[in-house]
């Protein structure tokens, strides 16, 4: 039995940190190109509004993830660039990405599976 401070998973808090919406294709990004701008990460990612893509930015350098590096010339340029903290997400990415690619097969077999025999059993209720 978990306490009133504990989480019944202890990875909860990191699941939540990197893969909501669009960590992980920021951060993967990132560490595949390294240092961008705005516009160029921009196009890397492309359906991420710019208003989305601030905010996640925002919150990545907040966590420690990215760095940002804010150049006063004329006109200003900011760059973003995975941090060393980042960094040390890249074994984990690359694990799930070994795992999607010998697995991920067999889960959408499931899926369709799992759809034929609900299909199946509604068609078998009704008539």
């Amino acid at each position: 039995m978990t306490g009133p401070n504990e989480q019944p998973c202890p990875i909860n808090p990191v699941v939540d940190l990197l893969f909501s919406r669009w960590t992980t294709p920021i951060v993967w990004v990132l560490e595949h190109h390294g240092r961008l701008r705005f516009n160029e990460l921009q196009r890397l990612v492309p359906s991420i509004t710019p208003k989305v893509l601030t905010q996640r930015l925002r919150q990545l350098e907040r966590d420690g993830l990215v760095v940002r590096t804010y150049h006063a010339e004329i006109p200003p340029r900011v760059e973003y660039e995975i941090s060393d903290l980042g960094r040390t997400l890249v074994p984990v990415f690359q694990t799930l990405h070994g795992w999607s690619q010998s697995h991920l097969p067999q889960v959408i077999a499931a899926r369709q599976a799992y759809d034929t025999a609900r299909e199946e059993e509604a068609a078998w209720a009704e008539g």
